[in-house]
């Protein structure tokens, strides 16, 4: 029986290219979401499956993201002088919800070795890994069926979703076996391969679920596409030792680092709420109607 997952590592370190000019002196990963930044939610989707050990990987110019999850007595003081309780439950809320640590990447030398960063703070713990840039809907179930699979085979676990042929070249593709519903056996993996080479439809997405045992694998993986060193790389290394397994999915992830996913999700997201759904919905309605 494999141990129980208490830690999670976000890598959040990278500069965030595809949403400039917005993220020129801002992180990604603090652009909101409604009325919540993206990385919030990624902290609270651990929080809800009871990881509340969380180390957040950063870089250069995060500083405000470092300081969203900490207390900020003056903003405290002004709500409570003010009477807005339920701000200040929330503001509260947001910097007790989980012990986060912080260490800097220095420099972007890719997923992997962000992932590497995180061995001191880890040990020999097994532990997740959620990638800021993808945003899982509560309903998705994806982090629950990781830990579930993990715990039942005791060896790593990724997310994989099927995506169009013709979009495999973004993401890592995996060459699975089928076992039971939702959990696959990974034979191979390779890096952002032409819709040609794929193996399957099957793309690695930014959740992962491993032993220690990744961080010997990373520490022996030379760089790889883009002179970086691939996490993808080292999982496919790992697979050659020990099973690694895949957990499918079909909805519910967002990648926010997409402008267009970006748009989607703030919608979904907005038309979900109690209090903006109804009235938002309308005028998306009425929008609509007058390009018809």
């Amino acid at each position: 029986m494999a141990q129980q997952v208490r830690k999670a590592v976000i890598p959040a370190a990278g500069l965030g290219t595809r949403f400039l000019p917005a993220t020129k002196a801002q992180p990604k990963e603090m652009l909101p979401l409604v009325d919540k930044p993206a990385i919030q939610y990624v902290v609270e989707e651990a929080v809800s499956v009871g990881i509340t050990d969380i180390l957040v990987i950063t870089g250069r110019g995060k500083r405000s993201l470092e300081d969203h999850f900490d207390r900020s007595f003056e903003l405290e003081y002004y709500l409570e002088q003010g009477g807005k309780t339920a701000d200040l439950a929330e503001v509260r809320r947001i910097a007790e919800m989980a012990d986060i640590h912080y260490v800097r990447q220095g420099e972007p030398r890719g997923l992997g070795h962000a992932v590497m960063v995180a061995a001191e703070h880890v040990g020999d713990a097994p532990f997740a890994v959620l990638l800021g840039d993808d945003i899982m809907h509560p309903g998705s179930g994806v982090l629950p069926g990781m830990l579930k699979a993990f715990e039942h085979y005791g060896h790593s676990v990724i997310a994989l979703k099927e995506v169009p042929k013709k979009d495999i070249s973004s993401y890592g593709c995996a060459d699975v076996k089928p076992l039971e519903e939702n959990v696959v056996r990974v034979e191979d993996l390779v890096e952002k391969p032409s819709p040609e080479e794929a193996p399957s439809n099957l793309a690695v997405m930014g959740r992962y679920v491993f032993g220690p045992a990744i961080f010997d694998v990373l520490a022996d993986t030379p760089p790889g596409r883009g002179g970086e060193i691939q996490l993808t790389d080292a999982i496919k290394k790992l697979a050659e030792q020990e099973p690694v397994y895949g957990w499918t999915f079909r909805d519910g992830r967002f990648d926010v680092g997409n402008k267009l996913d970006y748009l989607i999700a703030t919608v979904e997201l907005a038309l979900e709420r109690d209090d903006l759904g109804p009235s938002f919905r309308k005028f998306l309605t009425e929008r609509l109607s007058r390009d018809d």
